[in-house]
C-alpha cells in the first residue's frame, strides 16, 4: 500500500468543483449499490458498509463470523453488484499453493512436440473469497501474500499479473479453532479491515427466514463495472482530509504502540505488538470511503472513531499475561479512541 502524500491528501482548490461533482455522482451510484446488496443481505448493513468501504479503498477484508451468517452470499452479491469476476476457494489443510495460483502442465501437440502450458488457478479473478483461510497451512497462506500486496503472482519464475481491480475477502470461523493455523502478523497486516459479523436481531432474522425460504430468491442487479469501480477508488484518494482527521489518525495509531512516547500505561503493560504505518494508511483511505458512501465531501473525526476497531484489532495483540488478567483488546481500543478522538468517539459509538 503506497503512502499518502500531502498532494493527494489535500487537493488543490482548483480541483474542488470537479471533485464535488464526482463525489455527488459516485455517492448516488453507491447508494444504488447498497440498495441492491440489501435485497440479498438482510440485517447486516454495518458489515456491508465496512466491506464496501474497504473495496472502495482498494483493500482486502478479513471477515470473522460463525457459520451461516451469509459470508459467502455477501461475496457473491458484491461480485454481481460491483461487476467483478469472482471465485471462491475453500481452504483446507491439504490445499497446496498450486491449487490457488495455478500450475504449468506438459502437453504434447499433434505434431508430437511437447510444451508447457500454464493453467490459471482461481486467484485469477477480481474478487476472491478465501473461505476459512486459517484452515490452510502457512505455506499455502503465504501464496496469497504476493498477490494481495503486489497484484501479481510468480509461477515457475514468470510474473503473471492479476486483472485489476483485485480484492480478497477472507473468512475465519471464530468457533472451531482445532486444526487451524493462525494467520501470521505479516498477512494480517495486508487486510485493510477486519469485519466481525454477529448474529442478526430478531426482526432481521424474521425477515431473513421469510425472504430465503420462498419459491424465489431475491436478485440483485449490477450497478458498477470494473472501470467505474476503479474510478471510484481513485476518487477516494483525491478526497480532501482535514488536519484534525489526520491528527486523530496519527494520535490513535501511535498510541497503540508499546514503548511509544505518550502511549498509555495500559498499552506498555498489555500490548505485545502494535499497529504499524499500514494502520494509519488504512484509516486514511477508509474514512474517505465512508464519507463518500454517506454523501459527504470530507471525512470527520467521528469516522476515525467508527473505523478504529476494524482497522486496528487485527494489527494488535495482547501479551499472554494480559490475557490471563482478563484484558480485552476491544476495550483497550475503545480507550485509545476516546483519547485520540475525544467527544467524537461517543458520537460514533452511538451512531
Amino acid at each position: 500500500m503506497s503512502s499518502e502524500t500531502p498532494e493527494n491528501a489535500f487537493p488543490e482548490p482548483s480541483d474542488g468543483a470537479a471533485i464535488l461533482a464526482e463525489i455527488e455522482a459516485t455517492g448516488a451510484r453507491l447508494a444504488a449499490a447498497r440498495a441492491e446488496i440489501s435485497k440479498r443481505i438482510i440485517g447486516q448493513q454495518a458489515v456491508v458498509d465496512m466491506t464496501l468501504a474497504a473495496i472502495l479503498s482498494g483493500g482486502h477484508v478479513l471477515v470473522v463470523g460463525a457459520p451461516g451468517l451469509a459470508k459467502t452470499r455477501l461475496v457473491e452479491t458484491l461480485g454481481l453488484v460491483l461487476g467483478l469476476d469472482s471465485n471462491r476457494v475453500q481452504f483446507t489443510p491439504d490445499l497446496m499453493p498450486a491449487d490457488i495460483l495455478g500450475a504449468e502442465v506438459l502437453e504434447e501437440g499433434q505434431d508430437g512436440r511437447r510444451a508447457f502450458r500454464f493453467i490459471e488457478g482461481p486467484i485469477f479473478c477480481q474478487l476472491l473469497m478465501a473461505d476459512e483461510i486459517n484452515r490452510a497451512s502457512p505455506r499455502t497462506q503465504s501464496a496469497l501474500l504476493q498477490a494481495m500486496q503486489e497484484k501479481h503472482v510468480t509461477v515457475a519464475g514468470q510474473r503473471r499479473d492479476l486483472t485489476p481491480p483485485f480484492h480478497v475477502l477472507a473468512t475465519q470461523n471464530p468457533i472451531e479453532q482445532e486444526g487451524t493455523y493462525p494467520l501470521p502478523e505479516a498477512q494480517l497486516d495486508r487486510f485493510l479491515l477486519q469485519v466481525d459479523i454477529g448474529y442478526p436481531t430478531v426482526d432481521a432474522e424474521r425477515a431473513i427466514v421469510l425472504a430465503t425460504t420462498g419459491v424465489e430468491d431475491a436478485e440483485a442487479k449490477p450497478v458498477f463495472d470494473a472501470a467505474s469501480l476503479m474510478a471510484a477508488q481513485k476518487l477516494v484518494r483525491r478526497m480532501p482530509v482535514g488536519e484534525s482527521v489526520v491528527s486523530a489518525i496519527l494520535d490513535l495509531v501511535r498510541s497503540g504502540r508499546p514503548g511509544e512516547p505518550g502511549a498509555p500505561e495500559a498499552v506498555d503493560r498489555h500490548v505485545a505488538w502494535g499497529p504499524g504505518p499500514r494502520a494509519a494508511q488504512a484509516l486514511m483511505l477508509a474514512v474517505r470511503a465512508k464519507a463518500l458512501m454517506e454523501g459527504r465531501l470530507a471525512p470527520s473525526v467521528a469516522d476515525v472513531a467508527a473505523l478504529a476497531g476494524p482497522a486496528l484489532k487485527h494489527r494488535m495483540a495482547l501479551t499472554f499475561a494480559a490475557k490471563a488478567e482478563g484484558a480485552r483488546l476491544e476495550a483497550l481500543i475503545d480507550d485509545l479512541v476516546a483519547g485520540a478522538c475525544g467527544g467524537e468517539a461517543g458520537l460514533a459509538k452511538a451512531g
